[in-house]
């Protein structure tokens, strides 16, 4: 996380104790109660926030981005190739950095893929109270090739998934949903 900067009082210290502070979206959640949350994936971190009990005091502390971007990343430009077609690709496929350090390139879904993953990620907010598209995207992938919901819950308890302990009601309904998209009667 080179280049980012802890944000002064975030994480609650002492030398300049906080009692409310501002989230800004990009923030990046570096510790919660001295764990580092770092490499850890968003659905992961949200449980840990969501199992604090109400009323506990628990330190945070935020890294901010630098506010830049992606501004100065581009193709380079040269003279020697003036002539030649610029091959940049589709547009169509996603470049994903992986907790881990590795960068995979991947193909976009098609469009009855993202309405049905817009929806799974409908049904995780009313669920567990998070938005995930990584989450979703995960279990929309996870259905590929399944026939029926008996076939999605086996995949998904025999998944890193298992941990959230899905109960048949939320399957049936992620079922329902990926069914829906595939017949395409969701819009």
């Amino acid at each position: 996380m080179s280049g980012e900067s802890p944000r002064p009082g975030a994480d609650g210290s002492p030398e300049k104790p906080s009692l409310s502070f501002h989230l800004h979206i990009g923030d990046h959640i570096e510790k919660l109660d001295g764990e580092n949350m770092v490499g850890k994936r968003h659905y992961e971190v949200a449980k840990l926030l969501k199992d604090i009990p109400k009323g506990k005091t628990f330190t945070i502390r935020l890294i901010e981005p630098l506010k830049s971007g992606f501004a100065s990343i581009g193709p380079k430009s040269s003279n020697a190739r003036a002539g030649k077609k610029q091959n940049y690709g589709s547009g169509k496929e996603t470049l994903r950095f992986k907790a881990n350090g590795q960068a995979t390139i991947e193909n976009e879904h098609d469009e009855k893929s993202k309405i049905g993953i817009e929806k799974i990620n409908g049904l995780l907010e009313a669920f567990m109270g998070i938005n995930d598209t990584e989450l979703a995207t995960q279990m929309w992938d996870l259905a590929d090739g399944k026939t029926n919901s008996m076939q999605l819950a086996e995949v998904i308890d025999n998944s890193d998934l298992q941990e959230f302990g899905f109960t048949d009601e939320f399957i049936i309904e992620l079922w329902g949903a990926i069914t829906d998209a595939r017949a395409g009667r969701l819009s």
